[in-house]
């Protein structure tokens, strides 16, 4: 019975988490330009994406990066990261990143989400 309450209950969190995420997208595409470039640095919190499973991988010109599978993930957790990268426009060259996180994350292909280890800030 109590397996049943808690199940219940981290669907209940989970589908409330996606609502919350749909109606910052929504209030997010009705802003204009120059607000949008302002929200960049108040990213969502990065939790979004480390609940991801990554898989470590190595490439020629990125060095150490990893890459998170749609079909190795809780697919309303994959989704709901995939769907903010989308709506940010999370490409290689412009990475999705906040303050305080600890990587930059990216789309490329279909079914993968990308992050590297951001390179700390050094104070000038």
């Amino acid at each position: 019975m109590m397996d049943k309450q808690v199940e219940f209950l981290v669907k209940l969190r989970d589908a409330v988490l996606m609502i919350a995420d749909a109606a910052n997208e929504f209030i997010d595409s009705l802003a204009p330009p120059e607000v949008k470039e302002k929200n960049q640095a108040s990213a969502v919190q990065e939790i979004n994406f480390t609940t991801l499973r990554f898989e470590p991988q190595q490439g020629a010109k990125l060095g150490d990066f990893e890459v998170a599978y749609k079909q190795n993930n809780l697919q309303d957790k994959w989704q709901s990261a995939y769907n903010i990268l989308r709506n940010g426009n999370a490409t290689i060259k412009d990475r999705y990143h906040g303050e305080g996180y600890q990587y930059s994350y990216w789309l490329y292909g279909e079914d993968k989400i990308y992050r590297q280890k951001l390179k700390p800030k050094t104070a000038t």
